[in-house]
């Protein structure tokens, strides 16, 4: 099995830094260089400001043997969320693909997963609440209707703390919404560079949302077109051993899948 797909990346990094054909085309070489052939660009939506659908028109132009989606990682960040939905909707029509992910808990100044500083969010809580309370945060994002996919959906864990009882009394609800919504969710090769040192989601999450017919995409969230297809040897070796065998694509917000 080998994987063709990128659909979670951030050319601008965390900053904004406006698209020029040079910054996207060093994207498409590193892609190009890995094997993929699908990549989707997803700056977080608070850096919206620099994205510039023309320079993503001219870097298609110029690379028609890699598809190059248009996307978005829109959050729920307190500060900015609402700016960045209401950029989602006034350019639906340019946008290929839409993440939804949750970064903030309860603290709005600091997202939970900075590492280290975000680990001091957990200290002396109810594990099993917080995780409830994250996913809850994620069926928000998800209802929203301005989401393709949900991007590591269980980051939560990246501290290295987990559920007390089974994660699936924990996340079931959410992939049943996930379902109804027929919304997609990222295999991704982030959480392996994290203190968790696991891919998200977990193996478990992975099994019960193949059991509900859920699809799935490939990620690395790359913040360094270095990063692009980060361990996909590996992640192809776990999907195989999961019984994945189906990968997501996405073009003006239309799923495309093929077999891998």
């Amino acid at each position: 099995m080998r994987l063709f797909s990128d659909y979670h990346s951030h050319p601008q990094g965390h900053r904004v830094q406006p698209y020029t054909r040079e910054l996207l085309q060093r994207w498409i070489d590193s892609a190009r260089a890995k094997g993929l052939r699908d990549i989707a660009f997803t700056d977080h939506d608070r850096f919206h400001a620099g994205i510039d659908f023309d320079k993503i028109d001219e870097v298609r132009e110029a690379n028609p043997d890699v598809k190059i989606r248009a996307g978005i990682e829109l959050d729920n960040d307190p500060e900015t969320s609402a700016s960045g939905r209401a950029w989602v909707e006034k350019n639906w029509d340019h946008l290929d693909f839409v993440l939804g992910s949750v970064h903030y808990l309860d603290r709005p100044d600091q997202m939970f997963d900075t590492v280290p500083e975000g680990a001091a969010q957990f200290a002396g809580r109810d594990i099993d609440g917080v995780y409830a309370d994250y996913f809850r945060r994620i069926r928000d994002i998800a209802a929203t209707g301005l989401i393709d996919c949900l991007s590591h959906l269980d980051l939560v864990k990246i501290h290295g703390h987990r559920p007390h009882g089974p994660i699936s009394s924990l996340v079931g609800e959410t992939l049943d919404f996930i379902r109804s919504r027929n919304l997609a969710i990222e295999l991704s090769t982030a959480g392996w560079r994290k203190p968790v040192g696991e891919q998200y989601p977990s193996d478990e999450i992975i099994r019960l949302a193949k059991e509900k017919g859920i699809p799935f995409t490939t990620a690395s969230d790359a913040h360094s077109h270095a990063q692009l297809a980060d361990r996909f040897d590996e992640l192809a070796a776990r999907m195989q051993s999961l019984g994945v065998r189906e990968v997501s694509m996405f073009e003006r917000h239309q799923r495309i899948a093929e077999s891998v």
